[in-house]
């Protein structure tokens, strides 16, 4: 990612999160790595002043206390947050869940692969993608 802004993970699963991690590393994505294990969390970090903005949200959708959907739903209407970029990153196949995403404005909707390389290549897209896009500059 170009900017120098951190990305927020917003995942509950340990394991998809280190596998997460372990992908950034891998394609040598400097940017720091915020993680919150739901849409609470998440909400209570991105509202904190001493927390950094990131420069894109990760999102699971399926998390105990405020799923993905009910946190989109929030962030997407507080003008503080509206205009960080948030892809979508789920096991959800569902089309339910990528129409209600897509009109709740997520920049992306991705399926996590099981396989590890695969895994590799949906992040590379991701970073690839915000790479080179022009974002709007931060509030």
């Amino acid at each position: 990612m170009r900017s120098k802004r951190p990305i927020l993970l917003v995942e509950d699963d340990k394991v998809d999160a280190m596998t997460v991690k372990r992908a950034l590393d891998e394609i040598k994505v400097t940017n720091r790595l915020d993680i919150a294990g739901n849409g609470e969390e998440a909400l209570l970090f991105l509202r904190d002043t001493e927390n950094k903005k990131p420069c894109v949200i990760l999102l699971d959708l399926n998390m105990p206390k405020m799923n993905g959907i009910e946190f989109l739903r929030i962030a997407k209407q507080d003008k503080g947050l509206r205009r960080i970029p948030v892809v979508v990153l789920t096991t959800s196949e569902e089309e339910q869940d990528r129409v209600n995403s897509f009109d709740l404005g997520v920049a992306g909707y991705m399926i996590k692969p099981v396989d590890y390389q695969k895994f590799v290549e949906v992040i590379k897209t991701i970073d690839l993608y915000w790479t080179l896009s022009k974002l709007p500059e931060e509030d």
